[in-house]
């Protein structure tokens, strides 16, 4: 597929992109460049071919999906300049 300067500059507008006219030609040589290689890809047959996530078999470590309030509130509120009763304490901002 080969773009010219006036698809390229409609491109770029529609994606809200300023692009200087004297770049339009190479950008358009560019994008250009890319189409060819997305038109190579699609007529690569991948019929039969099982989708991956991974090229290795690998399975994920699970845990337990246990609802923890991370039992570090100590150590929390150590970072707070005033706390109360275990809770952060700031000033009024809203008369």
């Amino acid at each position: 597929m080969s773009l010219d300067k006036d698809t390229v500059k409609k491109i770029a507008y529609l994606a809200r992109i300023k692009v200087p006219d004297e770049d339009l030609e190479p950008l358009a040589g560019e994008l250009s460049g890319i189409f060819d290689w997305i038109e190579q890809l699609a007529k690569v047959d991948t019929e039969g071919v099982e989708p991956l996530s991974s090229i290795s078999e690998v399975t994920l470590p699970l845990r337990e999906d246990a609802v923890t309030d991370g039992n570090c509130r100590d150590a929390v509120l150590a970072n707070a300049t005033d706390s109360e009763d275990g809770f952060y304490t700031v000033p009024k901002v809203v008369e």
